[in-house]
Formats: C-alpha cells, sequence, structure tokens
C-alpha cells in the first residue's frame, strides 16, 4: 500500500495497522519524543498524537514519491518559440516546506517565468512541481535551483527564472527570533540569466523591479 492509499483510507484502526505495517516502530518513535520534551504521552489529548503525526508526515514529506520530471512529461510540442518571444509565467505558487537543519516549517510563495522554445506545459504543472520539492526537507537556495533545473530538462526552453521569497520559522521562533525577515532567492537559466531585458522584465512583472 503506497502513501496515497494509506491517506485515503477513513478508518482508525486500518491507518494505523497500515501505518505499523509500513512504518514499523514510527508511532513508537513519536511517542518517546513527546517524553523527551517533557509530555505525558498517556495523557487523554495525546493518545492519538503519535498516530497522527505519522500520519500528517505521508503529506508533509510526500515529494519523496513524486517524480518531479515526470510531473512535466505531459507538454504541449508546437514550435511556439518561432510564434513568440514572450514571457509564460505562474506567480504567486504558495509553498510549505520543512527546513532539513531544524525540521521546522518554512513557506512563502514562488515565480516561474520560462521562455518556450517547442513545449509549454499547463500552468498547474508549474504549481504541482513546487511542491514536489517542497514536500520534503529542504533549503530554500536547493529548491530554488532545482525547479529551475528541472524546467531546464524537461522543456528545454530558452530560459528559466525563479524567484522564492520565503519566511522561516527556524529563524521566527527560536535563535535570533527575527519576525519581519524573509528570504529571497533566485535562479536564472538562459536568456534571463544572459540578456539583462528578459531578466528585468521577469523582475517587473513580480513587481521586484
Amino acid at each position: 500500500m503506497n502513501n496515497k492509499e494509506i491517506l485515503a483510507l477513513n478508518d482508525k484502526e486500518e491507518i494505523i495497522k497500515a501505518l505499523e505495517e509500513k512504518y514499523p516502530g514510527a508511532i513508537d518513535h513519536v511517542r518517546s519524543i513527546l517524553k523527551i520534551i517533557g509530555e505525558d504521552p498517556s495523557r487523554e489529548g495525546l493518545l492519538d498524537t503519535p498516530y497522527r503525526v505519522v500520519k500528517s508526515f505521508l503529506e508533509l514529506y510526500g515529494g519523496y514519491e513524486q517524480d518531479p520530471e515526470e510531473i512535466l512529461g505531459t507538454f504541449f510540442e508546437d514550435d511556439i518559440g518561432e510564434q513568440t518571444d514572450e514571457i509564460v509565467m505562474c506567480r504567486n505558487i504558495t509553498f510549505y516546506s520543512q527546513c532539513e537543519h531544524h525540521m521546522i516549517p518554512f513557506s512563502g510563495v514562488c515565480h516561474i517565468a520560462y521562455l518556450p522554445d517547442k513545449k509549454v506545459v499547463g500552468l498547474s504543472k508549474m504549481a504541482r512541481l513546487v511542491e514536489a520539492f517542497a514536500r520534503k526537507l529542504q533549503i530554500q537556495e536547493k529548491m530554488t535551483s532545482q525547479i529551475a533545473d528541472t524546467l531546464m530538462n524537461v522543456l528545454k526552453p530558452q530560459g528559466v527564472g525563479v524567484i522564492i521569497i520565503g519566511k522561516h520559522l527556524c529563524m521566527c521562533s527560536r535563535g535570533v527570533r527575527n519576525h519581519t525577515s524573509d528570504m529571497v532567492t533566485s535562479a536564472m537559466r538562459g536568456k534571463f540569466k544572459n540578456q539583462p531585458q528578459t531578466r528585468n522584465e521577469f523582475l517587473q512583472l513580480i513587481q521586484m523591479l
């Protein structure tokens, strides 16, 4: 049974059985963590927490079961590059991820743009691509490059631009505890890197210039 099939189950006991079969010991490990932080896993409010945590991991870290290149495998192929040299863009794609350093969430928006050559992809595929990379332990810098490189490898466009703006709870809730800062990362490929006018148009479209 794969993770999607487990998440589709409605009966609690069936879910627990499926989790214990596929991930033996995981629920008990969560109980141990609750004890480590000073909690009593046997108290009423926490009785179901261990299995709920493990179940939530199937969704939060669902990116490990996705192939990003397969997401872009359905595309429209045409010599569109001969018809237009305009940017195709999907902006304000929301994402939620987990910092690989502390396993604390970070979230934000991702802007993706590309200059087609012979392939164009459906708009939803760009959002799904972001989710595939976000739903795993990540760092924002790496995720930005992974999205850009996958688009370049599969669609072979004239260029790709990716900008991510993220808010990191590992910085807000612990350590320096700075609540107002955000992190901006970019990955420019092809004409977005080599042609200033293309890059500037992208930045203007997302209102960063």
